[in-house]
């Protein structure tokens, strides 16, 4: 029987980072993946393809505004995403080649905690000291509205459209709905978002989220909050999708993009003890109840992020050593609309509904130079700290390049500055960051 020192179940951000990192450490490792390219759904159908989409579009229609339906164009669109996504993935192979990382292509089963059976192609059974759970995510489905691969489907359908839909109707207004219902308004798709909660992109701070909602309606999105979709009638030539409070909408396009939940269901791992229907539960060092058994990535509690994942890889393998595996206390998101969105730390509401005391600075794009070289003005950045030792708690920023920019407020958290730490930055002119610096003056500005 094949055997060693870990495994690793999936070749996402979270796995292949993870395996490459026991390789440096000397584990002798290997890693199973049921998908023919590496890279997990984030590089083949999530976040790659989809910011190379919004990308591409979005300098399209600046400078052709009104851009619409031009199918050769989005042809070699759709060639170029797959180029890119082979390019990439293709990287992640040679480095597992270069590390000596025993890679098998299949679906794993667990037989017991340290025996894997690896269906066709690979067709074998693998022995590991250690086993790591890093599948990954996939989107909700929702019962009463079944996919048929054409068309009604989720975000990775969504990412190949042969041709942009008349009418696209999206249920669910977080970031992957309102990120593709971006590219194909772009392309010029009439789109409809639905929303069942009483605001669009639920966790983000409300004032940010406010002003994202604004600038989407301005750019033609319709935007439907506190709305719930009964079922559809797809018995016609369009789709008739039916709603508990509003007349029906009729669309040829439906893209529920409702969330997403564990990719655990091929795992059989009630046979070792352990729960597919919920986030697996780890200790400190990323291991479930089950001694020789890790889990880290989107399978485990917390926000479904590519970039934490990475660091979980990281730490859980570092920390299967013996080394302390440092783990950041800080995580940014970033919502790739136009413009973007990003936050780090603790939402305004979030400090009111606990009590913190706050002060709060904040600066408009409108006055930032930089913005005005790039004619791209809308937003603000906004900062948050401590009324009482002025330590940073939360950033929140849309506008122009936001999710560059939430890398110096990720820092300052992380060091546990005050505001003034920002204040009394030179930040080079003219630039966008400045904005950060503005926020932070204005904050400790006293009346």
């Amino acid at each position: 029987m094949l055997s060693y020192d870990l495994l690793v179940i999936g070749a996402g951000p979270a796995g292949y980072n993870a395996a490459l990192r026991a390789a440096e450490l000397g584990m002798n490792v290997a890693c199973v993946e049921r998908e023919k390219l590496l890279g997990g759904t984030c590089l083949r159908v999530g976040c790659i393809p989809s910011k190379i989409l919004l990308e591409a579009t979005e300098r399209a229609t600046e400078t052709t505004p009104g851009l619409q339906n031009q199918l050769l164009q989005l042809d070699a669109l759709m060639a170029h995403k797959a180029r890119v996504v082979e390019q990439l993935s293709a990287g992640i192979s040679r480095l597992f080649t270069q590390q000596k990382i025993a890679l098998y292509e299949g679906e794993a089963q667990f037989i017991s905690p340290q025996e894997v059976f690896i269906s066709e192609p690979s067709a074998c059974t693998v022995h590991a000291r250690r086993v790591l759970i890093a599948t990954g995510s996939k989107p909700i489905a929702l019962p009463s509205i079944p996919f048929d691969d054409e068309r009604i489907g989720d975000s990775t359908a969504a990412l190949s459209y042969s041709k942009p839909p008349k009418h696209l109707v999206i249920i669910g207004a977080g970031n992957i709905g309102l990120e593709l219902g971006s590219v194909w308004r772009r392309l010029g798709s009439r789109v409809t978002v639905i929303e069942a909660q009483s605001r669009i992109l639920p966790g983000t701070d409300e004032e940010i989220a406010r002003e994202a909602g604004r600038l989407l309606k301005r750019q033609g999105f319709e935007i439907l909050t506190k709305t719930k979709v009964s079922g559809v009638d797809t018995s016609g030539e369009d789709l008739a999708i039916q709603f508990e409070n509003r007349d029906l909408i009729q669309a040829d396009r439906l893209l529920v993009a409702a969330g997403r939940r564990p990719a655990l269901d091929s795992l059989d791992l009630q046979k070792i003890g352990l729960d597919p229907s919920q986030r697996i539960r780890v200790d400190s060092r990323f291991c479930t109840a089950i001694p020789e058994i890790y889990a880290i990535g989107d399978v485990i509690p917390g926000p479904m992020l590519a970039h934490r994942a990475e660091c979980e890889a990281r730490a859980a393998v570092e920390r299967m050593c013996g080394l302390p595996g440092h783990l950041p206390e800080f995580i940014p998101a970033v919502s790739y609309l136009s413009p973007e969105i990003a936050s780090v730390g603790a939402t305004e509401e979030a400090l009111q509904l606990a009590q913190i005391p706050y002060m709060k600075g904040i600066s408009f794009f409108k006055a930032n130079g930089r913005a005005h070289a790039l004619g791209q003005t809308d937003g603000r950045v906004k900062l948050l700290a401590d009324a009482e030792n002025h330590q940073l708690l939360g950033v929140h920023i849309i506008g122009p390049r936001a999710g560059d920019l939430i890398s110096e407020a990720t820092l300052a958290l992380s060091l546990k500055a005050r505001i003034e730490d920002i204040a009394q930055c030179c930040h080079p002119h003219p630039t966008l960051a400045e904005a950060l610096r503005d926020a932070a003056l204005r904050a400790t500005v006293t009346p």
